[in-house]
């Protein structure tokens, strides 16, 4: 009987409880819990699988560039890093009312890692979540609108609850990119909220979308209602060639000691 159940449990797609039922008939002293905490037990392992499931597929459809998250951040690089607005930040609040975050810095000040673990937060926490390079997003507007589905993408940009963009204004816009990203960020304003992470000065933005018209309307829904994360200081990829350089440094100084003491220790044995 507890086979047949367990099958049935699988046929109805309820995973979680078949394992658990599984587990269950293996214990030697399960028969000493009451079946209101086998059945508790069971109910548990089911939910725990489903929100589990869940959080796979949102990361899966984030396609986040890099696997980071919040407990990773190096805080002793002394790059500006308010380790107090982070755990702000983490709690949420910012997405439940459609802020937005604009994540400024030099190459290498580790501004993809901030906001991908801010995603990966965002979608463990039960939000939808996108990552996309400003560039790659811009072609996808653009192909779109030339297959007759350019509708269908700004509706599904406009329902996520986080969007990423990343390499923001990188290069000069076109006219359509212009137009195409004045309809992103419009339809999205109040709605979801937007991280955009870049090496661009905020001041240089204006100049990047190259029309004032678009550029203040642009700039006023996304800056407006935003936290900033500006980071400063050395790339984070040079220090940690830095630092391996120095470690490696640091082994072959105790390898060439050590093989001076050998050296000695040979020498000694053979005098004595």
């Amino acid at each position: 009987m507890l086979h047949q159940s367990i099958d049935k449990l699988r046929v109805m797609r309820l995973i979680g409880m078949a394992k658990a039922l599984e587990e269950q008939v293996a214990q030697a002293d399960i028969a000493r819990l009451s079946f209101d905490e086998r059945l508790a037990m069971l109910i548990d392992r089911e939910d725990v699988d489903r929100q589990n499931q869940a959080l796979a597929q949102r990361l899966r459809h984030a396609r986040l560039r890099q696997a980071a998250c919040l407990e990773d951040i190096d805080y002793r690089a002394p790059r500006g890093l308010d380790r107090a607005m982070i755990r702000s930040l983490a709690a949420g609040r910012w997405l439940v009312e459609h802020n937005n975050i604009l994540v400024l810095g030099p190459t290498g000040s580790g501004k993809s890692f901030i906001a991908c673990a801010l995603g990966n937060q965002a979608a463990r926490d039960g939000h939808s979540v996108r990552y996309q390079r400003l560039p790659r997003l811009l072609d996808e507007l653009a192909m779109a609108r030339a297959e007759g589905r350019y509708a269908r993408l700004l509706t599904r940009l406009s329902k996520v609850h986080l969007l990423i963009i990343d390499d923001w204004l990188m290069a000069k816009l076109t006219a359509d990119q212009r137009r195409d990203l004045m309809e992103v960020t419009d339809d999205r304003h109040q709605r979801g909220s937007t991280m955009v992470a870049t090496q661009i000065p905020l001041e240089r933005w204006h100049d990047q979308i190259g029309d004032p018209t678009y550029g203040d309307a642009i700039l006023d829904r996304l800056v407006h209602n935003s936290y900033r994360i500006e980071l400063r200081g050395r790339s984070m990829r040079d220090r940690r060639l830095s630092t391996e350089r120095k470690s490696n440094a640091n082994n072959d100084l105790s390898e060439d000691i050590l093989d001076t003491r050998t050296i000695h220790n040979s020498a000694a044995s053979v005098t004595k």
